[in-house]
């Protein structure tokens, strides 16, 4: 089995590039984020859906530190990054804490089931 760590990288590459052909292969099919601003969930169709459409567009997302905590083909990770971009057309600037849970399927691939983002004060 790899490195969780690495999937996470790739995750937040693909957000950039918006390659949502990427973001298929990382993602569950139930896979649930909690929005870094307002606290709303979002499913997986929602986020590709908005990044195909250009509704979301990330300019940058900068890990700054994670740390990867496995449960035998669950693993937790627990980071910050810096990003910015734009919805609907605002520009947004966020420093954040993250927490990313990953499973490993049979196949041994780390699949991101759930994601939040909390909003670092004065960040």
């Amino acid at each position: 089995m790899t490195d969780p760590l690495i999937a996470d990288r790739r995750f937040f590459a693909a957000l950039v590039a918006a390659d949502v052909p990427t973001l298929e292969q990382l993602i569950a099919d139930d896979f649930v984020i909690v929005d870094v601003f307002s606290g709303s969930e979002a499913a997986r169709p929602d986020l590709l859906g908005g990044l195909a459409s250009g509704v979301l567009r990330f300019t940058q997302v900068e890990p700054e530190a994670a740390r990867v905590r496995r449960y035998g083909t669950t693993a937790v990770i627990t980071g910050s990054t810096r990003m910015g971009g734009t919805f609907n057309g605002s520009p947004f600037q966020v420093h954040s804490r993250y927490t990313h849970v990953y499973s490993a399927g049979p196949d041994e691939t780390w699949r991101l089931v759930s994601a939040q983002g909390t909003p670092i004060a004065g960040g």
